[in-house]
């Protein structure tokens, strides 16, 4: 996203890219209204599945599915995703050099050399986007203060796929702040579930047990894999002179659902037309403040959230699976029609929440 939009805005940009696209990233895929606006103008979107229904489940107990007029989600795989989002950098003037690892950045006034395992790469400004153990977000100084472990497998849907057609499954776990869920893509389904880090044991046990429960645990395992998500800690850094961070490398997403895609769609564009402006030698705002901005003040209300969802899991799944308004707030969020910082605008939503956070 970054590489599309400094080439759409005029800069000479080389894409370097570690693997050979494409390739296979760890993600739930979900795809919400914020994300399918923030794609470039044109960007088909290969979509597996439209979700029209979400069933809700409190540790496996509580189950209730609410049904929706219109689509709340799109279901993507990431390969195919990031490949068409390569594809429109390429189409913009982005140049692809892919099987090149950056290994090292090396900075001067007049730009930035990449150290990579085949020739350097020189640079008047840099974009880092390389996930969340990027070797350019410990060279800015990226600081993180939440860091999760989320484990997910694809397994096949077999003759389950008309049940999960349109349909994802969230269940609010047993350990703080975790959830799991259930994302279908035609004839694949994403399991994954997510806890905070230091409890490895208990998050595969969880994932062992919700599979079992939904009828999976025999299905045919497609890929079995594991990450580390990381949120970044308010005022870290975002950049070091002309090398900017974007996306998991500065620890952008929010930090309750640790949803990312939409967090790297929107710092992507910001740092790609921030390092135009920087290799052009132009005036115009500055990234931190734009991100800050556009993302901090989500990534705020997302903690709030977590700290209830922490303390009182029954209370979120009550308010989401059996009140109007709680499903209506859910179903806005996930169209991109209004955001979790807006929402506590409301009167009474933000005191509210503070309240039932302690």
């Amino acid at each position: 996203m970054a590489a599309w939009a400094a080439a759409s805005a005029g800069a000479r940009v080389v894409l370097l890219e570690r693997s050979t696209l494409p390739r296979y990233k760890t993600c739930g895929g979900g795809i919400t209204g914020t994300s399918l606006r923030s794609l470039p103008p044109g960007l088909r979107l290969p979509a597996r599945d439209t979700i029209t229904e979400v069933t809700f489940a409190h540790d496996g107990r509580r189950e209730r599915t609410r049904r929706f007029a219109e689509p709340l989600l799109c279901m993507v795989l990431r390969d195919e995703l990031d490949a068409a989002l390569v594809e429109a950098a390429v189409q913009a003037g982005a140049v692809l050099r892919q099987e090149t690892l950056v290994r090292h950045v090396e900075q001067s006034a007049d730009g930035a050399r990449l150290r990579t395992d085949g020739e350097d790469v020189l640079a008047r400004t840099v974009v880092g986007a390389d996930g969340s153990a990027s070797r350019i977000g410990k060279h800015v100084g990226v600081v993180c203060d939440q860091v999760d472990l989320g484990l997910e497998v694809e397994v096949a849907a077999g003759a389950r796929a008309e049940q999960w057609k349109g349909r994802v499954h969230l269940d609010w776990g047993p350990l703080p702040g975790s959830y799991g869920w259930v994302f279908p893509k035609g004839d694949a389904l994403t399991v994954g579930v997510i806890a905070a880090r230091g409890r490895p044991e208990e998050t595969r046990a969880y994932l062992a047990a919700y599979l079992r429960r939904l009828g999976l645990d025999s299905a045919e395992v497609l890929r079995d894999s594991g990450h580390l998500t990381r949120c970044r800690t308010p005022g870290s850094p975002l950049r070091r002179d002309n090398v900017l961070v974007a996306g998991d490398a500065a620890g952008l997403l929010e930090p309750w659902t640790r949803e990312g895609i939409s967090f790297a769609l929107r710092s992507g564009r910001l740092a790609g037309e921030a390092a135009a402006r920087l290799a052009a030698g132009a005036p115009g705002p500055a990234y931190e403040e734009a991100v800050e901005a556009e993302l901090g003040v989500e990534m705020a209300a997302g903690r709030r959230c977590l700290r209830l969802f922490e303390r009182r899991p029954g209370l979120v799944h009550a308010a989401l699976s059996r009140t109007a308004r709680g499903a209506d707030g859910f179903a806005r969020i996930s169209r991109g029609e209004t955001t979790l910082a807006r929402a506590f605008l409301h009167r009474g939503v933000g005191p509210a929440v503070g309240l039932l956070s302690r």
